[in-house]
């Protein structure tokens, strides 16, 4: 559904499959003054095609839609058109979904329920250019920004004895050495190396000592 714009006024698109909280959720934003819902869509495709055609200020976005979900169309929408915000509005709070809307570009993460003030002030940071985040996901945010890095392991398609071999590779070893290093029978040797390479899709292990070696792997 389509409305006609109203220039001085914050620019709003909804994205949500629920057609009930759509519309309440319409109504809550037009008892806001200074904002103007231009849009109404069902599915992350519809939402990605409207905010090209409208070009709104703020997308309210859903996560759950059928089709291309709302972090598929976050990403395309912010990839196309920078100065729109993003504002996700879901009922999902699980870390995954925070931590891939926010590296998708969106703007701001709250969660369905949050009252009216907390929605205003939402779409108005996003508006702005500012980040904002309802208490629950702030404090997420805030504990996984505080435990310690991870180390990323390199290859993590590769078994732990592939990654073993690999190194080995990486060390300039022939399939003798590694199969006395690691206790195989060098048919086995040969076996990890042909599911190595395919793998990481190389056809040596000249290519795949390379790779190891850009990944910190060998000595």
């Amino acid at each position: 559904m389509v409305f006609t714009a109203n220039t001085s006024s914050m620019r709003i698109l909804l994205a949500d499959d629920h057609p009930a909280f759509l519309a309440g959720l319409r109504a809550l934003l037009d008892a806001i003054p200074g904002t103007e819902v231009v849009g109404e869509v069902a599915n992350g495709a519809a939402a990605v095609a409207e905010a090209h055609r409208v070009e709104p200020d703020v997308v309210v976005m859903d996560l759950n839609m059928p089709g291309i979900d709302g972090i598929e169309a976050t990403r395309t929408i912010v990839a196309r058109h920078r100065q729109i915000g993003v504002l996700i509005l879901t009922m999902a709070h699980d870390d995954e979904s925070v931590l891939a809307s926010v590296r998708a570009g969106a703007r701001g993460y709250l969660l369905k329920g949050a009252g009216l003030d907390d929605i205003r002030r939402a779409i108005e940071a996003v508006y702005s250019g500012d980040m904002i985040f309802g208490a629950p996901v702030t404090r997420y945010l805030g504990e996984h920004l505080a435990r310690p890095a991870v180390q990323q392991v390199p290859f993590p398609e590769l078994t732990e004895r592939e990654r073993a071999v690999l190194e080995l590779v990486a060390d300039g070893r022939g399939n003798a050495a590694i199969a006395h290093e690691l206790g195989l029978a060098i048919k086995t040797v040969r076996n990890y190396l042909s599911r190595i390479f395919n793998k990481l899709q190389v056809s040596d292990r000249t290519q795949a000592s390379v790779l190891a070696r850009r990944a910190g792997l060998g000595h």
